[in-house]
This record gives structure tokens, sequence and C-alpha cells, in this order.
């Protein structure tokens, strides 16, 4: 199997449950290359950092990174306040003649890059009230997760640690009770470090995973999203396929009655 079973988010099918960022690459023919190595159809961009026409001076994401083949998801990292948050996805909106689909995130502070649930809300309201599809960044609280989603969430984006930590998923149960809850897709973002923490992340049920720092900050960006690429999809089999039980005690591999 080389590719995955398909998903759907905000109407919109699609093949990979990878989504991947387009920032901290060394430039960007490497940012289409790992980009193409992930096999990733959504690829999210920080309107507020890259260039997608704002600056006719500048090199433009959109000439390597084609929006006739990928689904561009503007985001507004960098974001402190929900009137921020609102004016950067209008501006997205404007750029991608009339695109809705964003991802919201409004962070609390320079240090954590922690979500403000406050501003998040009030922020994913405004939105929804206006015809975007959002697609939310938030903690891994499931209260708030269910709140985003009766909002009129298109998505649910936990994050599994701090953003470009590494650290891996630090709350399972929580995430597991988040999937449980929601009648919208919910997808990992934040904190994956190496494949095994995508593909975990994939076991534990959710729907995708979205990741920038693990590939782009990795040694050799192009292989690490190769190895993702895999991960997303030997996590989400192995979902499928349902683990065996955990037991106490030995089994044997093998049949024991009629033993020589």
């Amino acid at each position: 199997m080389t590719t995955q079973d398909s998903f759907i988010i905000a109407g919109k099918s699609y093949n990979s449950r990878l989504l991947v960022g387009s920032g901290k690459y060394t430039d960007l023919t490497q940012t289409f290359d790992a980009t193409m190595a992930s096999g990733a159809n959504i690829i999210t961009v920080a309107i507020r950092r890259v260039n997608i026409g704002q600056n006719s001076k500048q090199e433009n994401l959109l000439d390597v990174i084609s929006p006739k083949k990928f689904t561009i998801l503007p985001n507004t990292a960098g974001c402190y306040t929900a009137k921020d948050a609102v004016r950067t996805c209008k501006l997205a909106r404007e750029l991608l003649d009339g695109k809705n689909l964003v991802k919201l995130e409004v962070l609390g502070d320079d240090k954590t890059l922690y979500p403000n649930i406050v501003e998040t809300l009030v922020a994913a309201k405004e939105l929804v009230n206006d015809n975007f599809e959002v697609m939310v960044y938030t903690n891994d609280d499931p209260i708030v997760a269910k709140e985003l989603e009766n909002i009129g969430c298109v998505a649910i984006m936990p994050l599994a640690s701090l953003i470009g930590s590494g650290q891996g998923i630090n709350n399972t149960s929580h995430i597991k009770i988040i999937k449980q809850n929601a009648k919208v897709p919910v997808l990992i973002d934040a904190g994956i470090g190496c494949a095994s923490d995508a593909a975990k992340a994939m076991e534990l049920g959710c729907d995708g995973v979205l990741m920038n720092s693990a590939i782009a900050n990795a040694k050799n960006p192009v292989l690490m999203a190769k190895a993702m690429k895999h991960a997303i999809i030997a996590g989400r089999q192995s979902f499928l396929a349902g683990r065996m039980a955990k037991k106490n005690h030995a089994l044997a591999s093998s049949p024991l009655n009629n033993l020589i």
C-alpha cells in the first residue's frame, strides 16, 4: 500500500493524511523537494512570514508549490489576538482568490507558543460566521476541542507538545478522548519530532498529522519527509488492523497441542 485511504476536510477528499508546512527550509528548492517527498496534498503557509504574492519583489512560494497541484492552507502563525488572526485570514482569502479554508492559531506568548484559547474561541466564531472553513490549533483539552467543533470548525488540531519542540505526544489519553468525542477530523499539530511520533499519532486514531519543524529541521529534510510519509501510512494501517490485546502473562506463539 503506497497511498492511504482518503479522508475528508470541509467536503474535499485527500489521499495523504500527512500535512506539511512550508517554512524553515534553506530555500524554495528544498521546500519543493521535501514537499514532493512527503506525498502531502495540503501545504500550510504562514501568511505573515511567507510570500504568496504580498510582495512582488520577493520569491513567491506559489511559483514552486502550485495551488493547482496542492491545497494551500494559510495559517495565522504569529498572531496573538483574535483581531490579528481574523485580519490575516481575510488577507489570505484575497491572495488565494476567495478560498475559505484556513488554519487558525492564536498564540499566548513567545516562549511556549501555546494557544490562547480565549482569543482562539473569539476568532473561530467570527471566522465561521464569515463563511471561513476553519481548521483550528488548540491545546489538548477535550472540552475546548468540543466547543471549537460546536462553533463550526471543520477540523480540530490539538498539539502533541509545544510547537517546534520535537517532544512527541505528551498526553495520549487526552488525544484519545478528543478523537472519540469528535465528529470532525482530528489532526495532531505541533510537537512531532520523528517518524515514530507520527506513527503513534495515527495509531491513536487521529485522522492526520501536520508538521513542519520535524522535517525542515532534520539533518536531511527530504529523507525525513519520506520517512514521515511511510510512518503515517504504517500508523494508519496499524490502527485499522487493530492491535492485539495487552496481557499480563506470556503466551506462546506456537500452538501447545499435539506437541512432539
